[in-house]
């Protein structure tokens, strides 16, 4: 259905954002969404909201006019739960915890994800952007095409994914391979075959941080693992094994897919806008603001995965959103609001120079990673990849172009990458 059928009614923006035209750019449907329906219930009850006033507001409530699902109500909301191994890992994520659950989770883990101790994951970081440069370098100069997706984009995100858990890479590119099984088996509208896909990856996960657990409860070592599973001076409780288990899956999970696709993305509009390049040759405050451009223009993440439960009626827009009814937010359409970024549509990294991280200069809230007490623990972690990755290419490589158009997954959740081949112009071209 295009935008045009689309005005006459929307029957499910879920299963519209799958399409295969919003699939190509959901941006135009997004854009009507918002303008006409901008609390949207779909046909299976769940309510999307648009706005990003609306967004902002439901992420600051949290606790207040929405929760997560207890535990004894999950079937309620995810009604294949009971047999679902995925479902309930992603139940026991600090993302569905409320206060004081939440609080104490994020405590014990937040300290570990504190912007000094990413700092010092930097060097790291940076010896692997220019490893995978180096590697790159041969078939570009010989004139070759290359997969910037997964010879660079997936590949950095894995290995520094590797380097925080103290896993073997061999190991994080075997755990890699299932991760878009999983997220696909939790998309609200997934099929039965899909979620028993998505159960049989996970199950693969679970058994392999049980394993890595126990081994760094005998062998710690410098690792984000060790560091959880050791004891907390002065903490009441720590982490049990199963809070332990379920935040490092949900980690892989909302980790490396997403950081990868942003670095697509940020080559595109590389590619695209080469008049913004100037933003990556100067010092870190413009590559900031370059990154921030690209994380609200381009959120690889479509929707919240995981529910927001109305504690009451709520009217919002003129739509009453019921008592208990499952609230989802589509973060990619308000980060494009006109009423929040002024010509939503243009690249324009001036939007966040000098400012604090997310926040732009007319003081409105970049809403990729979240906001509120769910604010994403992985963020500074994607920045710093981010801007260790885009200088060094645009350095190492400023003849790049596209070898041809790439090729995204066929998903209406995450807006990512199968392939996206790249090659040189020639000298002069």
């Amino acid at each position: 259905m295009g935008v045009q059928e689309t005005k006459a009614a929307c029957q499910d923006a879920f299963a519209e954002l799958a399409s295969l035209a919003c699939i190509h750019d959901p941006y135009p449907f997004m854009r009507w969404l918002r303008e006409h329906d901008p609390v949207h219930r779909a046909a299976s009850g769940l309510f999307l909201l648009s706005r990003h006033a609306d967004i902002c507001w439901a992420l600051e409530a949290t606790g207040d006019a929405f929760r997560g699902p207890a535990p004894g109500e999950l079937a309620r909301y995810f009604p294949r739960a009971a047999t679902s191994l995925s479902l309930n890992l992603l139940a026991s994520t600090i993302a569905m915890k409320d206060p004081p659950t939440h609080t104490r989770l994020r405590r014990l883990v937040s300290r570990h994800f504190t912007m000094g101790q990413i700092e010092n994951l930097r060097p790291s970081i940076a010896r692997i952007v220019a490893a995978r440069l180096d590697g790159m370098a041969p078939a570009l100069e010989r004139g070759e095409a290359v997969d910037l997706h997964r010879e660079f984009a997936l590949a950095l995100s894995m290995l520094v994914f590797a380097e925080l858990f103290g896993m073997p890479q061999d190991d994080m590119f075997g755990l890699a391979a299932g991760i878009r099984t999983i997220l696909e088996g939790l998309n609200p509208h997934a099929s039965d075959p899909q979620l028993a896909a998505a159960d049989a990856v996970s199950a693969r996960v679970q058994a392999y941080f049980a394993g890595l657990i126990q081994h760094r409860r005998t062998d710690p070592r410098h690792d984000i693992v060790s560091m959880l599973v050791s004891a907390h001076d002065g903490d009441a409780e720590t982490l049990s094994d199963a809070e332990l288990i379920g935040m490092l899956w949900g980690m892989l999970l909302g980790g490396f897919t997403t950081t990868a696709a942003t670095i697509d993305h940020a080559v595109l509009a590389m590619l695209a806008y080469p008049e913004q390049r100037h933003w990556l040759q100067g010092d870190a405050v413009g590559v900031k603001a370059f990154v921030e451009e690209v994380l609200r223009r381009d959120a690889a993440a479509m929707f919240s995965a995981t529910p927001r439960i109305a504690q009451h009626d709520i009217e919002l827009g003129g739509v009453v959103i019921p008592k208990n009814a499952d609230v989802r937010l589509l973060i990619a359409a308000g980060n494009r609001d006109p009423d929040a970024f002024a010509d939503p549509d243009r690249f324009d990294p001036a939007r966040f120079y000098g400012t604090s991280p997310g926040m732009s200069t007319d003081g409105k809230i970049m809403l990729t990673f979240g906001h509120g007490i769910h604010f994403c623990l992985g963020a500074q972690l994607a920045r710093v990849e981010l801007a260790e990755s885009l200088p060094r290419i645009q350095a190492r490589f400023p003849r790049l172009a596209l070898a041809k158009q790439p090729t995204r997954e066929p998903s209406g959740f995450l807006r990512t990458f199968r392939a996206l081949p790249v090659r040189l112009h020639a000298q002069g071209g």
